[in-house]
């Protein structure tokens, strides 16, 4: 699948098969994320894939709306370095990991981090050192869905020169 058709047709997966994910499609997509935009090339990230189900349903647990993360085969906490730019580059880089995703065919789902009140548990969960701050964790697998939520048109939020 090529980028532009990826970007066009990723959406959030909260339903997936038991499917194991192959080792060599997860790296792939964390291969993708650690080479996305960062502020002064600082890449503050870190990638810690969690397939074991009994961790996948404390994490699924923890969260406020990410109980699917339980059911998905896998979940990636991404984390971040507390640096200037650790939230925009996290966001990046988990933006270029879920592209990736539907480029191979999986299926993923962002569930929020940075600010929830679980976020240093979640961090503490996965072992991460002082000074990193929880991103987000994003469930993927094999989709057992196909949503299709509307999306706004082009012409709806797209403006020339000024926003009027």
């Amino acid at each position: 699948m090529d980028a532009l058709e990826a970007l066009k047709t990723r959406r959030s997966i909260r339903q997936y098969k038991p499917t194991p994910v192959p080792k060599e499609l997860i790296e792939q997509t964390v291969d993708c994320a650690r080479l996305a935009a960062t502020a002064r090339n600082v890449q503050p990230w870190e990638f810690v894939v969690v397939t074991d189900a009994g961790k996948r349903k404390k994490l699924a647990g923890i969260t406020e709306f990410g109980k699917f993360i339980e059911q998905s085969p896998v979940c990636v906490v991404v984390l971040c370095q507390d640096t200037k730019y650790y939230l925009e580059d996290g966001c990046a880089a988990i933006q270029n990991l879920m592209v990736a995703a539907r480029a191979l065919g999986l299926g993923t789902c962002w569930v929020a981090g940075d600010k929830k009140p679980y976020a240093g548990e979640i961090a503490k969960e996965v072992g991460a050192p002082d000074g990193y701050r929880l991103i987000g964790l994003v469930a993927m697998g094999f989709s057992d869905e196909k949503p299709t939520p509307p999306k706004h048109a082009l012409k709806d939020v797209l403006h020339w020169e000024t926003y009027r």
